[in-house]
């Protein structure tokens, strides 16, 4: 039975990617932190019905001794880091923390696995967002990066040290570009579940109007369950490398709101305000991938439209508000 470890597990590609493997015969472990609260960070594991199959570790990112400590216990055939402070709003906030975890955290799992368990892969997450201001259009593996907020900056902290750690100590780490990956299990500090939690509140009379930023840049959407697939086939590949991950289609906030109020029978525009405190201090314009590698290498190729996944997404957040409405709550997870 292969073992896996899991950083940011609790998360929305942690969640995922811990059914996939289950559902190929893994044992899998799962690094908390000690501050998280179970029951509430784990609910995602419960949603998807495999908390129970999940063996949680305590650990921290920014602490190298717990990294070795549990490297060295698990034994993993394969590692995938998913541990990031991932909201690109809270990173201009929150930039060492930041700079901390999504950055440094990569290099002390990279020292830990180099440690005491050299023959594990390795997957780090690497993101679109350092793109940035794009170079080019499509993004590809070769195009240059520009980030543009601290959260990509650390971000691509992270992504070179996989590449370092690779050239320099034949390590077997790979880098998935992934470009935005929704599901009903997305926080809803992102756009995507903000807007599907704000369509069932609307919908349900809960709400009136929802609030957003700039709507008319354009983001490369595709569902996390497809792209956790990717995770896990590069980590089958003889050799590491990285690679984008994308659907090559891009669209913008504005018609992504279309396709969810649309499908709950509302109008967009009687509801949607729109609020410049949201902007942010550096936009990115335009984010579309170009996957050719992926379908080449890995044979992947995303499975979910953008409709499908905003209407999947919509009907679970129809679901859980009025399931909470009906017991006299309605709160936002």
């Amino acid at each position: 039975m292969p073992r896996a470890l899991i950083t940011g597990v609790t998360g929305q590609d942690g969640a995922y990617l811990s059914q996939f493997l289950l559902g190929k015969g893994y044992e899998v472990f799962g690094l908390v932190r000690r501050s998280s609260h179970l029951g509430v960070a784990d609910h995602r594991l419960r949603w998807l019905g495999v908390v129970e199959q999940v063996r949680l570790v305590d650990g921290n990112m920014i602490d190298l001794s717990s990294l070795i400590r549990i490297v060295e216990r698990v034994q993993p055939d394969e590692i995938y880091n998913l541990a990031a402070q991932s909201f690109v709003a809270t990173s201009w906030d929150q930039p060492v923390v930041t700079a901390e975890v999504t950055g440094v955290g990569v290099i002390n799992l990279l020292e830990a696995m180099r440690a005491v368990a050299p023959r594990a892969r390795f997957y780090q997450a690497s993101s679109s967002e350092m793109f940035g201001k794009v170079q080019a259009t499509p993004q590809t593996e070769t195009t240059p990066f520009h980030p543009r907020s601290p959260y990509a900056v650390a971000k691509l902290f992270g992504h070179w040290a996989t590449v370092n750690y690779r050239e320099s100590f034949g390590l077997h780490a790979s880098s998935g570009i992934l470009f935005n990956h929704e599901s009903p299990l997305r926080g809803v500090e992102f756009v995507t579940r903000k807007v599907t939690d704000g369509v069932a509140r609307i919908k349900l009379g809960l709400e009136k109007e929802l609030r957003l930023g700039n709507i008319d840049v354009k983001r490369d959407w595709g569902h996390a369950r497809d792209y956790v697939q990717a995770m896990w086939l590069m980590l089958q590949q003889d050799e590491p490398g990285d690679y984008v991950i994308a659907t090559g289609r891009t669209t913008t906030v504005r018609d992504m709101c279309q396709i969810a109020f649309a499908h709950a029978g509302l109008s967009m525009e009687d509801h949607v305000r729109i609020d410049p405190a949201l902007y942010r201090p550096a936009e990115v314009d335009l984010l579309l991938g170009d996957a050719a590698k992926a379908r080449t290498k890995l044979g992947w190729t995303p499975t979910t439209s953008l409709e499908a996944l905003i209407r999947e997404m919509v009907d679970a957040d129809s679901e859980r508000l009025g399931s909470r409405r009906a017991d006299g709550s309605a709160r936002r997870d």
